[in-house]
This record gives C-alpha cells, structure tokens and sequence, in this order.
C-alpha cells in the first residue's frame, strides 16, 4: 500500500466517522427533545389520575367541581420542568403505602366550590344579577377566594349550560338568575 493511498483511505475514515458522529449526536438531540415530551406527558398523566383518585367518591358526575384556578391543569404540567416530573412519580412510590394525593385531599377541608358559591350568591337575590357584581360579591365575602373575571364568567356558564342558571339580555348587557327547583329548563 502506498502512502497517498493509505493517505486516503484515512480521510475517508475520518470523513466516515464525522459524518457518522454528527448523526448521532444528532439523535441524541431528538431523544432528549421526546423525553422531555415523555416527561412532560407522564406529569400530565400523574396529575390526571390524582384527580380520578381524588373524585372517585363522587356519585354524580354534573357535581365534579368546576376549575378552581385560573390555569388550566395541561398549562401547569407542560411548565412543570423535567425533574419535577420525575420527582412526583418516584415520590409517589416511596411515600409509606402510596398516600400522596389521598392523604392530601382526605386531609385538608374542602373548600365549596366556585360554582356552588356563585349559585348561592344568586339565590339571594330575585332579580338578574351581571357577573362582575357576582365576582364582587365573591370577594368581598369570600377574601381567600380571588377568580379573574374570565373564570367567574366561565363558571356561571357552565351552570347556565346545566340548567342551574338562567342567562337574561337586556341590551349588550347579560345577566344571570338561579333557576328554582322544579322550574322548567329554559335559555334566552
């Protein structure tokens, strides 16, 4: 073998494994992307369950509470980093017989929930009521409680969509009233 022909099949060798390097490093950056999505997933997932856990109690599914936070659950756990996510699942597993949620939601004393608490605002008045005197009445008798206005209007919504609330419009203007019992089920 001659010197310029050993010269290049070393620089092949070197180009062959550059170019073989790049590529895996390059899969090293799209593995590390997925499981960070993996990660990011599973905290999702964990969180979905503790809440599955935390309302198996519930009989009827109309009564599940209504979102209490301003933030949507999918929000929390896609900004939740990556060790956190590994941290709740291996902190689930080491907690003396796995009481991590239910020992904190059977623990604590539950709070009413948003929509039973604007639902009985309502109810103490027999003419329609806007949701900003609704939301303003929520915080002045309720100070540990502080929804945007956006989630107040939400709620109340939904209610409406259950048939708990009637929506009136007067001019751009809506306004809400409890619906009675026995009432007949009925939308402007």
């Amino acid at each position: 073998m001659t010197s310029q022909s050993a010269s290049t099949l070393r620089s092949r060798y070197v180009a062959q494994a550059a170019s073989d390097l790049e590529e895996n490093r390059q899969k090293q950056r799209e593995l590390a992307e997925r499981i960070t999505v993996l990660k990011q997933e599973e905290a999702l997932l964990s969180d979905i369950l503790n809440l599955a856990e935390r309302y198996e109690g519930f009989a009827d599914a109309a009564r599940l509470p209504e979102q209490l936070q301003d933030e949507p659950v999918a929000a929390k756990a896609k900004q939740a980093p990556a060790g956190v996510a590994a941290r709740r699942s291996t902190s689930a597993k080491t907690t003396p017989a796995g009481q991590t949620a239910k020992a904190g939601a059977k623990g604590k004393s539950r709070r009413p929930l948003l929509g039973d608490l604007l639902a009985d605002l309502l109810g103490q008045y027999g003419e329609p009521r806007l949701a900003k005197e609704l939301r303003d009445e929520l915080l002045e008798k309720h100070p540990d409680r502080n929804p945007t206005p956006q989630v107040v209007r939400n709620t109340i919504e939904s209610l409406v969509a259950k048939g708990r609330i009637r929506r009136h419009k007067q001019q751009r203007s809506v306004m809400y009233t409890l619906v009675k019992r026995g009432e007949a089920d009925s939308s402007d």
